[in-house]
Formats: C-alpha cells, sequence, structure tokens
C-alpha cells in the first residue's frame, strides 16, 4: 500500500501503472490481484486510508473543545494544515473524483469528513445555537467551502499567505453559521425551523445520521 500511495502521489492516477506498483514492491502480478483486481480498487484501498488518518487528525484537533462549535473550528483549521501534504493533496483533493467516480468518493467522505461535519453541527443544534433543520445544509455548505479552499491553499504558490487567508474565510462563514457562538431563544429557532419546513427542506439531522 505504500508503495502504492507514493506512486499515485508523484505521478497521479492516469499516469501510475500497475507494472511500476510491482517493480516497487517486488510483488507478483497474481498476488497484488488476490487483493486488487483492478488499479481502481488499489487506488480506492489507498483513498480510503488517507481519508481515515485524515479524520483521526480531526478529532484529535477537535479532541478538547468545550462545544461541537470549537471542534469545528479546531477540525477546520487542521484540514488546512493537512491539504499541504502531497499525498492529501493529489489522491484526494485531485485525483479521487475521477478515479473512483463522483458517487462512490462522495460516500467514502460522507463516511469521514461529512459526517464529522455534521456531529459537530448536530452538538451545536441540540445546544440551541443552530436549527436542526438547517444542519444537514450547513454540512455541506461548510464542506464544499473546505474542499474548495482545500485545492486553493494546496495549489497555491504561496501555501503561507493563502493558508492565512484561508482560514480567515472559514472563520467567517462559521460565524455565520454558528451566530458567532451564541444561544439563540426558542421562538427564533422555532421560526427558522418553521421557514425550512415550509420550504421542502431536508429531512431532520437526527434521522440522516
Amino acid at each position: 500500500m505504500q508503495s502504492a500511495r507514493e506512486l499515485f502521489t508523484e505521478h497521479g492516477y492516469q499516469e501510475a501503472s500497475i507494472k511500476e506498483v510491482l517493480d516497487r514492491t517486488g510483488v507478483s502480478r497474481g498476488a497484488l490481484y488476490h487483493y486488487f483486481a483492478s488499479k481502481e480498487q488499489l487506488f480506492e484501498a489507498v483513498l480510503t486510508e488517507i481519508e481515515g488518518e485524515i479524520e483521526q487528525a480531526l478529532l484529535a484537533a477537535g479532541s478538547g473543545a468545550a462545544s461541537g462549535g470549537d471542534a469545528l473550528r479546531a477540525g477546520c483549521a487542521r484540514w488546512l494544515d493537512l491539504v499541504q501534504d502531497p499525498a492529501v493533496r493529489r489522491i484526494v483533493l485531485v485525483d479521487a473524483p475521477a478515479a473512483v467516480g463522483w458517487a462512490k468518493w462522495r460516500a467514502i467522505d460522507a463516511r469521514h469528513g461529512l459526517g464529522l461535519i455534521r456531529l459537530a453541527l448536530q452538538a451545536e443544534a441540540d445546544a440551541g445555537r443552530i436549527a436542526h433543520g438547517l444542519v444537514e445544509y450547513d454540512a455541506h455548505i461548510l464542506l464544499a467551502a473546505l474542499l474548495e479552499l482545500g485545492l486553493l491553499v494546496a495549489n497555491a504558490t504561496d501555501p503561507s499567505g493563502a493558508r492565512a487567508g484561508a482560514q480567515q474565510a472559514i472563520e467567517s462563514l462559521l460565524d455565520r453559521i454558528l451566530y458567532n457562538a451564541e444561544p439563540r431563544d426558542a421562538q427564533t429557532l422555532a421560526g427558522i425551523e418553521e421557514d425550512v419546513a415550509e420550504a421542502g427542506g431536508l429531512p431532520q439531522s437526527r434521522s440522516a445520521r
């Protein structure tokens, strides 16, 4: 797996070949195909491994947080650091959607990144800081922003400057979503919930988890 990871990072999914993996590892073609029927399956295994590592890093970043919002802020900051890793940039951000297909990529991410965002927002909703009916919408907004900002930082000629700008942008977005972490009164939240329901909103996030 490590050799495949290095190869996909260096050359990208399209240019990397199974032959190069075999040459680097000394493993026979038959032995490799016993575990992975194709290059796509091998790439998916590497992608899933990296996504799992990212999830653990984000969980560690928010482990000491006092609230879901604080954990979310810490996780977002850690993500902006992780995207500067060449493997994360190339495998997760650039090649994954095309290599495994958009639907499968989203499914893998839903088990990791989106799931963590949703849980943190659910904690904020339970604390009365956002409406339950907005959790799923806000989770997707945040995920999209983090992916785009991740690409921006990863591809920047000045990663440090781009990282600082991305941090400011995501903090501004979180301030809007979390209402500056000030609990909302029940009447305000009820009004938001009603507006979401009238607009044909998504199922409540409690059932979507």
